[in-house]
């Protein structure tokens, strides 16, 4: 029987070529460029470069230190003027204190102004309304003037206070929570609610328990 030889340089071009498979990274982008408008909390800027932790680096969910039933710690910090603001001189008086991640994102924005918007049913209410994040006072001054915000934003640089009340972080914690306290006359929470994507439901449900005190 005949054989057929062939070139030895020529067998493996006969074969097809693939290309080397490369394993996901176990740090995958979360967004877009196109979807990072969309993105209730974070600084525009970051998003870039914010990945999802392997499962082998996630931490155990922090729970609220501050319960429903409980008097939060007190604190001093500086308002949207530079002036300094104790949340002992609200005692008498129903207050809000929600916690935002930042100034002029989206979801933060949207929530401000809501609670602007029902300002005036606050005040009916008896309650004062105090926003609280981790931006300087001069952050909080140009956001304040630029969305006519009637209440008191006070400036928790370094996070002090998020860390004392115990607000727990969104997203394996790459964010700064969204949290909304209800205390009473006597400074006791009545209230916590807490949702990062539906800012506006922070002002629903706050009106909700403020009319029934």
């Amino acid at each position: 029987m005949a054989s057929i030889s062939l070139p030895k340089h020529s067998l493996p071009s006969l074969l097809p070529t693939q290309k080397p498979r490369h394993s996901p990274s176990q740090n995958l982008p979360i967004f877009s460029k196109a979807s990072q408008s969309q993105f209730y909390g974070l600084k525009l800027s970051n998003l870039s470069s914010l990945t999802i932790p392997s499962s082998s680096s996630l931490k155990t969910t922090i729970f609220a230190k501050v319960n429903k039933g409980q008097v939060p710690p007190s604190f001093t910090l500086k308002d949207q003027d530079g002036k300094n603001v104790s949340l002992s001189k609200f005692k008498g008086k129903p207050v809000v204190v929600y916690f935002y991640p930042a100034d002029e994102t989206p979801g933060c924005t949207k929530q401000a102004c809501a609670f602007r918007d029902s300002y005036e049913k606050f005040k009916k209410a008896g309650a004062e309304v105090i926003g609280i994040s981790g931006d300087d006072t001069s952050s909080h001054n140009a956001f304040a003037k630029k969305y006519r915000l009637p209440f008191t934003l006070l400036s928790d640089e370094g996070n002090k206070v998020r860390k004392e009340w115990g607000i727990p972080g969104d997203l394996f914690g790459a964010l700064p929570g969204r949290q909304t306290y209800v205390l009473d006359k006597k400074g006791v929470v009545q209230l916590i609610y807490n949702n990062q994507f539906q800012p506006e439901k922070h002002i629903d449900e706050t009106l909700k328990l403020l009319q029934s005190l």
